[in-house]
């Protein structure tokens, strides 16, 4: 029997966090994308912390009125703003078993027009 969609994006999630970790130097950028909203956040597993978050719920991005996928690149800014404030400029990306295509490319494009190298 074939895989439902959300136990085939868990295996690939598995799968990418295999090989994917981060460090306070070298955070993970993990993104999660629902329906309506997207949302990204630095994360340094070596100590399980959370460096920084953003999400299009956000008031300034949520107030802008925007279609999803602009919306993700404003989230993608607006992370990338919050990690240099950190002292942050490398990422590891971790797409979180989604496509590489359509709201998560906008985020990783945002991020790196505001300065976020990956």
């Amino acid at each position: 029997m074939a895989l439902s969609k959300t136990d085939r994006r868990e295996r690939i999630r598995f799968r990418i966090r295999k090989t994917v970790s981060g460090t306070a130097e070298r955070p993970r950028l993990a993104i999660f994308r629902s329906n309506k909203e997207i949302y990204a956040q630095l994360v340094d597993d070596v100590n399980g912390v959370t460096i920084t978050a953003a999400s299009s719920r956000d008031k300034d991005i949520d107030a802008s009125k925007v279609n999803k996928s602009e919306a993700a690149k404003l989230v993608g800014k607006a992370i990338a703003e919050k990690a240099q404030k950190a002292g942050v400029e490398t990422v590891a990306f971790d797409r979180g078993g989604y496509l590489y295509h359509g709201r998560v490319k906008s985020l990783a494009e945002g991020a790196r027009e505001g300065g976020l190298k990956f």
